[in-house]
């Protein structure tokens, strides 16, 4: 039994109690395109497998992909793309298809793969990932609270957010040291998201609100709008980021005049704010 490799922040799920919950939730249909993201021992793969008969498993670490193969033997159609899932073209493997993604996620990197499957987000039905409990938490919060940020605002822009389960440490090994839950990300049809031409805008606006959340929006965007641009997006100046709604920024970006317009690094590089 390969052991898990800290620097790739393996924590194999074993609980079969929260094995089955997870794969009730996802409820996969013989057909569905499931792909899962980091399989490692297979604890999912393998009741997904059986409930698809086929199902793509993105894999790093080589040392998983032969054992995994040989458990699968039998159970349905697996097939395993060697690769750093940030650089799987997720449209390209769709093939004009729709795909359900799976996975629990490695914590350290989980904004990057989150952002990721969201540039791909016309070509995915669902997805259904196990994170960091304090993440589920920042991506399904409600403006006005303390763990709302630009994490809520770009997610929930893009997908409806529901969290499903809370995970223990004990149901993995090795043990994390926080808790873990279940999330699902359903991507909002697309004329229900932001004009993708607002998309620089949007993050600029997002960005600079929160990097200096505790300043009203007139002092925080001060340099790319001036109060009255924020008045006439029909939010109060005297607002601070936490308490404005996502399409709030939306409406925003759209008061942004093109010479503040300043695209910086991307949202998943620093998605905890």
């Amino acid at each position: 039994m390969p052991r898990p490799k800290k620097h790739y922040g393996q924590h194999f799920l074993h609980e079969r109690g929260v094995i089955e919950r997870i794969v009730a939730a996802i409820a996969p249909q013989p057909g569905d395109r499931v792909v899962e993201i980091g399989p490692g021992e297979g604890a999912l793969t393998l009741p997904l497998l059986k409930a698809a008969g086929h199902l793509t498993a993105i894999e790093l670490d080589t040392d998983l992909i032969e054992p995994l193969c040989a458990r699968a033997a039998g159970v349905g159609e697996l097939e395993v793309i060697h690769a750093d899932a940030l650089k799987v073209d997720l449209s390209a493997l769709a093939k004009g298809g729709k795909l359900r993604l799976a996975g629990n996620l490695p914590y350290y990197v989980s904004s990057p793969i989150l952002f990721h499957c969201l540039a791909h987000a016309d070509a995915i039905t669902d997805m259904h990932f196990m994170l960091q409990k304090e993440v589920v938490d920042r991506m399904a919060a409600a403006p006005g609270g303390k763990v709302y940020g630009r994490l809520s605002v770009m997610l929930q822009l893009a997908c409806k957010v529901e969290p499903l389960l809370r995970v223990a440490p004990g149901a993995f090994r090795p043990p994390p040291k926080v808790e873990s839950a279940v999330v699902r990300l359903t991507p909002l049809p697309p004329d229900q998201r932001p004009d993708p031409a607002l998309a620089h805008a949007i993050d600029a606006v997002v960005r600079a609100a929160f990097n200096q959340r505790r300043k009203t929006l007139s002092n925080a965007l001060r340099g790319l709008m001036d109060a009255a641009a924020i008045d006439a997006a029909g939010i109060d100046p005297r607002m601070r980021a936490e308490n404005v709604a996502p399409r709030g920024y939306v409406a925003l970006a759209q008061r942004m005049p093109a010479s503040g317009l300043q695209p910086g690094p991307n949202l998943a590089d620093n998605a905890s704010q």
